[in-house]
């Protein structure tokens, strides 16, 4: 697509202005003229070849082109009778350029903003601009609609028409239609007509149609009175804030491309999330929020970068309160539906616009999005991520995985409350789950083999850190073995009980007989696990059975700072008890001597506790250790029965998750 730019015409209303240039280079904002901020706009969309008509002052007019050093290639053609012609004639002086290509075609005293030009270029048809908004000037253009295609262009038409203004986008095969009109009026000596007169008889073939710009700024300045309210205008678009907000740790062409359409609104803040932000409904981020911030940074035409420290675009948006918000179409359903919603409704109160341009589906943008999500689960960078939330959120959250397709689940399952996402933070792997799974009782009798499977199976399909299920541990000698296992394969923590002998699930307590191991023996444990380990990310966590032994808090303080004396990177406290109030004393008195440790329960007992709670008082991870297993079964003992029940299986229908709700849930790479 090549531009046709009409600066032949002499600009005599213009008065002093004009005397030592042409119109077109007449000053209109800081450091632009009409010209260059027409070449400007056209050379964002693309535009890299224009074709100018000349007429008086044609040298200072080709050097100040030049002199700008815009990737634009010139084209200039001279009308030697400017002062005697109308541009019908400066189009049939650049005949022979204009055939070739599709034409953006406008006059040289025209102002535009860059949403104008936009609605034009990417109107499928050919098309002029025209205002639905606008009343009829009295001597200015005016487009004749009939059908929904223009009929007739000039000043002289009132009835069935809009306000116009010469900025066409035309395809190639009309324009050459009008061109071959345009030569016959020129060789039959018509030559001071508007090139308009000649599309009006054959507006039957020439196929233009109107493009409506409403209210936004497209007008020709022929007047110094026109120059000033133009230029009020083109100030106020000039100071429009347009703001944009990425969570990407990588920037594609995709990007850039929305990115650049963005600041054609106007002077662009682009906030980037937090990794707090991106981990509540994502996974933790691989390039931190500083080098995230940086990328932008560095950017062309980004004024300023901030941080978004939520999903919820409302603390920026009421802090900034800019002119646009841009955003992909992709949110207008789904996740991010009621996020959306929430802009518009910011954006209302104080005039604000929304501006969505279609989201891309480019599989190299997916592929690009596979391999970072490969990365993501590698166990070089999977194992220290459960560390990192730790340190970043305070407080992270576990849901057991005992599967594939459960681990997807836990992957993502994702809420959005109070404009922020919530999902969980890491998958625990229990032993109690995975036996159940495989039929079998939870004394240690799956053996690591049969677990580490297990583990494979849901790492291979997700990107969340994995806390695993040790129970006790077993010998110390094979124990050193399991952490370096487990620490290969990406695990980022490991939780063994001090108990010995044969194991039997904590919530049976005192019913049966359950050993605790001596204080030594188990910080031993804990110094050879931390002395096989070959990463510092890896992290080892000391389960405390003393509570639910009944041996009293005591027993349960002096383990855990012994625990962690001996190198424990965390202190699980458990209880069987519904009531949370040893758990909060053991906590408190924990925190009084150890403030940095991580703390970790499991609530299955005592469940009324909130998150926000557990954080208040300090404990930092906070495990639902079996919910899946135990929601899980029972719903498929239902369908069993009623399928029994009924002797087939419509009556279960309503009861099933669909085959493509499963099939969309499985990643098919």
């Amino acid at each position: 697509m090549k531009a046709l730019i009409l600066n032949s015409g002499l600009g005599s209303r213009m008065g002093m202005i004009t005397n030592e240039h042409p119109k077109c280079m007449t000053e209109i904002s800081f450091k632009n003229s009409i010209l260059s901020r027409q070449l400007r706009i056209l050379n964002s969309f693309g535009v890299e070849e224009v074709v100018m008509t000349t007429g008086y002052y044609d040298k200072v007019l080709v050097d100040y082109c030049n002199a700008l050093h815009l990737p634009i290639k010139f084209t200039f053609v001279n009308n030697p009778l400017y002062d005697k012609t109308n541009y019908v004639y400066s189009i049939y002086c650049a005949k022979e350029e204009l055939k070739d290509d599709d034409i953006i075609l406008m006059h040289g005293d025209l102002v535009f903003e860059s949403q104008v030009m936009e609605a034009v270029i990417d109107n499928e048809n050919s098309c002029m601009a025209v205002s639905s908004t606008l009343p009829l000037p009295e001597k200015d253009f005016k487009a004749v609609i009939k059908d929904g295609q223009i009929e007739k262009v000039g000043i002289e038409f009132f009835d069935n028409a809009m306000t116009a203004q010469p900025l066409y986008k035309i395809k190639k095969e009309d324009w050459l239609v009008w061109l071959a009109n345009i030569e016959k009026f020129c060789e039959s000596d018509n030559r001071k007509v508007y090139a308009e007169n000649a599309f009006n008889e054959v507006s039957d073939k020439c196929k233009i149609y109107p493009c409506d710009v409403q209210d936004m700024l497209c007008a020709e300045i022929d007047t110094p009175e026109d120059l000033e309210v133009v230029s009020k205008r083109v100030k106020e678009i000039n100071e429009r804030t347009v703001y944009m907000c990425f969570s990407t740790e990588y920037i594609h062409s995709g990007h850039v491309a929305i990115i650049n359409k963005a600041r054609r609104l106007g002077r662009l803040i682009i906030g980037v999330l937090s990794d707090e932000a991106i981990s509540s409904f994502k996974r933790y981020p691989l390039i931190p929020f500083a080098e995230r911030k940086a990328l932008f940074e560095n950017m062309a035409g980004v004024e300023r970068v901030v941080e978004q420290k939520t999903l919820s675009y409302k603390e920026n948006l009421e802090a900034l309160k800019p002119d646009f918000l841009v955003h992909g179409n992709d949110w207008c359903e789904g996740f991010q539906k009621p996020i959306r919603q929430e802009v518009c409704e910011i954006l209302a109160s104080y005039g604000g616009k929304l501006v969505e341009y279609p989201y891309s589906n480019n599989p190299m943008y997916k592929e690009l999005d596979a391999a970072h999500r490969a990365e993501a689960s590698m166990p070089d960078v999977r194992r220290g991520r459960l560390r990192k939330l730790i340190n970043m959120k305070g407080l992270v959250t576990a849901m057991e995985a005992h599967s594939g397709i459960t681990g997807l689940i836990v992957e993502n399952t994702k809420v959005l409350q109070d404009g922020k996402t919530y999902q969980f933070d890491a998958m625990w792997v229990s032993s109690l789950c995975d036996s159940t799974a495989k039929g079998k009782p939870d004394i240690e009798l799956v053996d690591m083999t049969s677990r580490f499977r297990t583990i494979d199976d849901i790492m291979e399909v997700t990107t969340k850190p994995i806390i695993f299920d040790g129970d006790t541990g077993g010998l110390t000698e094979h124990f050193v073995y399991t952490v370096r296992s487990l620490e290969r394969m990406g695990v980022s923590m490991v939780i063994i009980e001090d108990k010995t002998g044969l194991k039997k699930n904590s919530l049976f307590g005192t019913e049966v007989k359950q050993t605790q191991a001596a204080i030594p023996d188990f910080c031993e444990k804990i110094r050879a696990g931390k002395k096989a380990q070959k990463t510092k990310e890896f992290m080892i966590c000391a389960r405390i059975e003393s509570l639910i032994l009944e041996q009293g808090m005591e027993d349960a303080l002096e383990r855990a700072f012994a625990f962690s004396e001996a190198g424990a990177d965390a202190i699980m406290i458990h209880s069987r008890k519904k009531d949370p109030a040893e758990i909060f004393e053991f906590v408190a008195k924990f925190r009084e001597k150890n403030s940095t440790t991580p703390i970790v329960v499991v609530p299955t007992s005592f469940n009324t506790v909130t998150e926000a709670e557990f954080k208040e008082r300090g404990v930092n991870v906070v495990i639902y250790a079996n919910q899946l297993t135990r929601t899980g079964f029972p719903a498929m003992q239902d369908a069993a029965r009623t399928i029994l029940e009924n002797h087939r299986a419509k009556e279960c229908d309503d009861k099933c998750m669909s085959i493509k709700e499963i099939i969309t849930l499985i990643p098919e790479e």
